[in-house]
């Protein structure tokens, strides 16, 4: 096997840090984060800086077009805590379509996806402005779209406030017990396995 040029790698990417190297404005950067990363890396699929989790960091530039611009949608999965009891009504809402505004205010109905009631997940720190003693919910949002903040406009569509949103998968490629703000880099054969792109070689 000749060795790849190429290199891969997972982080489990903190709150309050935007998902590039370089701004303009005074905010965390993956730079921040205590590794040596190789010339070229840039962040696929990016989180917006209050989100956290799964962030995939590649000095490949293919990626992003193998991943989110191919023909096969590829399925992400998040842990949302939201403010206020969810019902049954809204869950079947956010499970079938829900109207939401994309780019250019323009009003979209989102792709029907997996929604179900979770506990919080394990390992987790709270946050500081988390209380635990108001009514909330925690649930596990499956998607094979990305719209430009989906996630937390379908939340808010639903009626209820977003308060943390965490990032546990892309297809196959988890983060198990990887903390925040540690790194992980990945063999490429594996990493495309469990991303499911077998057309990476071409």
């Amino acid at each position: 096997m000749t060795e790849s040029k190429h290199r891969y790698f997972i982080i489990n990417k903190p709150p309050n840090m935007v998902s590039q190297f370089i701004s303009p404005d005074a905010v965390g950067l993956l730079g921040d984060l205590e590794f040596d990363f190789p010339e070229g890396i840039h962040a696929i699929g990016r989180l917006d800086s209050h989100s956290e989790g799964l962030l995939i960091l590649t000095t490949n530039k293919k990626v992003t077009r193998l991943l989110f611009q191919g023909e096969m949608p590829h399925k992400r999965v998040y842990v949302v805590h939201v403010k206020n009891v969810i019902n049954e009504e809204k869950l079947n809402l956010l499970r079938t379509g829900i109207p939401i505004l994309i780019k250019g205010n323009v009003e979209y109905v989102t792709t029907p996806c997996e929604v179900d009631i979770v506990e919080k997940p394990k390992g987790w720190a709270k946050l500081s402005k988390e209380p635990e003693d108001v009514p909330h919910s925690w649930l596990k949002i499956t998607l094979t779209e990305g719209k430009y903040h989906q996630v937390r406009k379908m939340v808010h569509a639903a009626g209820h406030k977003c308060k943390r949103l965490i990032r546990m998968s892309i297809e196959d490629l988890e983060l198990g017990d990887l903390q925040p703000g540690k790194v992980r880099e990945i063999e490429q054969e594996d990493f495309f396995k469990k991303l499911k792109i077998e057309n990476w070689r071409e």
